[in-house]
């Protein structure tokens, strides 16, 4: 059957085509996302609708204390549509690692794009030491261009574990006084997609649920994650749980039962204390951690260098 991914946006099929994207790979990436948000490969012609949607929303994307590793996340996807779709999807008027220009020229641009309607999009957690003194972007503290953004935004997206919870920067003794962006500001509500990096998905899946509820955030748990995304913990879906439910573990990583897929739970693993969908949507749709032979972290968790460590138990 063909599926018109053009429902919204006239012409769109055609310029994903130039881009190299073929209708069959757009759907079965609409598909990931329809599962990723726990509504079935049906929901994927809605999922078209809402990416090739002839409405733009302006996106502000903010750098704080980070790795940039989330944005490198979306962009070095193995699928070349995420960076096409996002780019054509939503009109992203600042971005600092993606912004050909510099200087004074980009800091008038952000003012200018938050004059109208946007979604504010974060990366990176908040130094509060200081007054925010040591986390600066183009003389402004990092704090201080949050308190002057962030209160604008229609919505704000908190991308990666470091804008959710504070990050590695965050971890004991946190010289920086590192806080997530919702602490920085209050204690407002912001739609956290943790990770380190997130699953791309997750974040398009965000996109997506705004563009097709009239500017809603999809339902959160208690730390304000979306449940489509965060509402079941890795364990439960664990390519491994049938081993760890007979009770065959691995007791080194260059053990046998190791390499013949033994449950890594004696070697440090938090699958069972971590929510997160990566077991069902993979990365680059091909794999995760433990799949590869290495336990999970718990990186979608709060303050998970200090709650979870020692992530390895030799």
């Amino acid at each position: 059957m063909r599926v018109s991914v053009g429902l919204g946006k006239d012409g769109a099929e055609e310029r994903l085509a130039k881009r190299g994207v073929s209708r069959r790979d757009f759907m079965k990436f609409c598909t990931a996302v329809a599962v990723a948000m726990g509504m079935g490969p049906a929901f994927a012609p809605k999922v078209a609708e809402a990416l090739t949607s002839g409405a733009r929303p302006s996106v502000v994307y903010l750098h704080l204390a980070e790795c940039t590793g989330c944005s490198e996340a979306v962009l070095r996807t193995m699928d070349p549509y995420i960076d096409a779709l996002i780019l054509d999807t939503i009109s992203l008027d600042y971005h600092e690692t993606l912004m050909a220009g510099a200087g004074d020229a980009v800091e008038r641009a952000l003012e200018h794009a938050i004059e109208g309607e946007f979604v504010c999009v974060v990366e990176g957690g908040v130094p509060m030491i200081e007054d925010g003194a040591w986390g600066k972007v183009s003389g402004k503290t990092m704090l201080s261009i949050i308190e002057h953004v962030v209160p604008k935004a229609a919505a704000t997206i908190c991308m990666g574990t470091c804008a959710s919870y504070g990050g590695v920067q965050k971890a004991a003794p946190n010289p920086s006084q590192a806080v997530s962006v919702s602490e920085a500001l209050g204690g407002i509500t912001t739609v956290n997609i943790p990770g380190c990096p997130p699953n791309p998905i997750n974040f398009v899946g965000a996109v997506v649920y705004y563009l097709t509820n009239n500017g809603g955030i999809p339902p959160l748990d208690s730390y304000n994650r979306p449940e489509l995304f965060y509402g079941e913990a890795v364990h439960d879906n664990c390519p491994r749980l049938e081993k760890f439910e007979n009770g065959e573990f691995a007791t080194s990583f260059a053990s046998e039962e190791a390499k013949n897929g033994a449950c890594l739970y004696e070697l440090g693993c938090k699958g069972p204390d971590t929510f997160n969908n990566c077991p069902k949507v993979l990365f680059n749709d091909t794999t995760f951690p433990i799949i590869a032979g290495h336990p999970c972290i718990g990186c979608s968790e709060p303050d998970f260098w200090d709650n979870m460590s020692p992530f390895y138990e030799m």
